[in-house]
C-alpha cells in the first residue's frame, strides 16, 4: 500500500494508506454515519463527485456482491450502473471477507473501477473537522508523487446533468398505469419499488418536458449536487402542475425540486444528511421514523407557497423532510424511503403515490 495523504481545503492534513486505484483525485469531502451499505453508497448517482468518509471504522469485511442485471434491467445489487463516489476513506479497510453473496473484495472492485480508496485515517477526527467547519473539498495525493496535485469542482457544477439519463427507458411495460420518472440521478431501488407495485416506469432526462406524454403520475427522484441547478426541471414542473392534476412524488433532489416550484428556496446544510439514522417526525403526529438520508441541500419551509405546507421534519435539527400540497395529490420527502441498505418502515410513500394513480 502506497503512502497518501487527504489534504482539506483548509490545510488540514490526513495521512494513511492507498489500497483502492493509485491515482490522486480531489472532490468535496463528505461523511456517512451508516455501519453498512458501501456497495449500495458507491454506486448512488447522488455521490457523485464527492469523496465518501465512512464513520463506521471497519469496511470491506463483507466484500462486494456480483454486479448483475434482474429483470427489466434493472441492477439486482448495486443502486446504478457503476461507482459515482469519487474516493472512499476509511479507517480500517479489511482485507480478508466473508459473505455468502460476496465475489470480490472492495479493494479489487474500487481498482477495477478506477476509485481511489485510502485507509489508516482518523476518520473520527476528520467527521468532528467537517462538522466543525462543515464540509469542505478535499484531495488525496501521493506522497511518492508530490507534484501530481488533483484538482476539482463541486460548486456551480451541474452533476445531475452528468448522472442523469441522455435517453428514455421503459420498465414493466404494458403493465398498468404509467409513471414518469424524472431522472436526476436515481437509485435503482427506487425503480425496483416502482415496478414491484404493478406501474409501468418511463424514465426520462432530468431536463426533459413530458407534459405531452401520456402517463398517470409524476416521480421526480433523487441526484447530486445543487437543485439550483436544475432550474430547467422545475420549469417542467411548474408547466405540468399547472395543466393537470396528476399525482406527484418526489425523493431527496425531488423534493427540493417539488419545494422549488412551490416557490420555496433552497440553503445548503452545514454537513448534510448521511446515514441510516436520521429520526423523521410525520407533522401533526407523534409518529417518528428512522431513516435513510443523503443529501447536502435543504428546503427553507417558510418560504413555501400558500398552498403548501410540511410533511415531515428532521428531528436533530429541525430541517424540512418533506412537502405536501393541501388538496392536491402532490408530496414528497427528503429521506430515501426505498433505502436498499437501510430502513424500509417508510416505503409507504410508494403505496401512497401508487393509491393515488387513477
Amino acid at each position: 500500500m502506497r503512502n497518501v495523504t487527504l489534504v482539506l481545503s483548509d490545510g488540514t492534513r490526513f495521512h494513511g494508506k492507498s489500497f483502492g486505484y493509485d491515482a490522486p483525485v480531489a472532490g468535496e469531502v463528505v461523511f456517512n454515519t451508516a455501519m453498512m451499505g458501501y456497495p449500495e453508497s458507491l454506486t448512488d448517482p447522488s455521490y457523485a463527485g464527492q469523496m465518501l468518509t465512512m464513520t463506521f471504522p471497519l469496511v470491506g469485511n463483507y466484500g462486494v456482491p456480483p454486479f448483475t442485471i434482474g429483470e427489466n434491467g434493472i441492477p439486482t445489487f448495486m443502486e446504478s450502473d457503476k461507482i459515482y463516489a469519487s474516493a472512499i476513506i476509511v479507517a480500517d479497510y479489511t482485507e480478508q471477507h466473508s459473505h455468502w453473496n460476496s465475489v470480490e473484495s472492495l479493494a479489487d472492485w474500487l481498482k477495477r473501477e478506477h476509485v481511489p480508496g485510502i485507509t489508516g485515517i482518523d476518520t473520527r477526527e476528520l467527521t468532528k473537522v467537517l462538522r466543525e467547519h462543515g464540509v469542505m473539498m478535499g484531495k488525496i495525493v501521493f506522497d511518492d508523487e508530490p507534484d501530481n496535485i488533483p484538482s476539482a469542482d463541486y460548486e456551480g457544477v451541474n452533476f445531475v446533468d452528468l448522472v442523469s439519463t441522455k435517453e428514455i427507458v421503459r420498465y414493466n411495460e404494458g403493465a398498468g398505469k404509467k409513471v414518469i420518472l424524472v431522472d436526476c440521478g436515481v437509485k435503482a431501488n427506487i425503480i425496483r419499488c416502482l415496478v414491484n407495485r404493478g406501474v409501468e416506469v418511463i424514465r426520462v432526462p432530468w431536463n426533459y418536458d413530458y407534459t405531452d406524454m401520456e402517463y398517470d403520475g409524476l416521480f421526480l427522484a433523487n441526484g447530486p449536487g445543487d437543485p439550483d441547478m436544475c432550474n430547467d426541471a422545475v420549469e417542467v414542473i411548474r408547466k405540468q402542475m399547472s395543466i393537470s392534476k396528476k399525482p406527484i412524488c418526489g425523493i431527496c433532489m425531488g423534493n427540493q425540486l417539488l419545494s422549488k416550484a412551490a416557490g420555496a428556496k433552497i440553503y445548503k446544510l452545514k454537513y448534510g444528511h448521511r446515514g441510516h439514522n436520521q429520526p423523521v417526525r410525520m407533522v401533526g403526529t407523534d409518529k417518528c421514523y428512522v431513516t435513510s438520508q443523503n443529501h447536502g441541500y435543504a428546503v427553507d419551509a417558510k418560504t413555501l407557497g400558500k398552498d403548501w405546507k410540511e410533511l415531515f421534519v428532521n428531528m436533530n435539527d429541525g430541517s424540512n423532510e418533506g412537502i405536501c400540497h393541501n388538496t392536491n395529490p402532490w408530496f414528497s420527502s427528503q429521506f430515501h424511503p426505498e433505502a436498499c441498505s437501510g430502513p424500509v418502515d417508510t416505503e409507504f410513500m410508494f403505496d401512497k403515490f401508487v393509491e393515488t394513480l387513477k
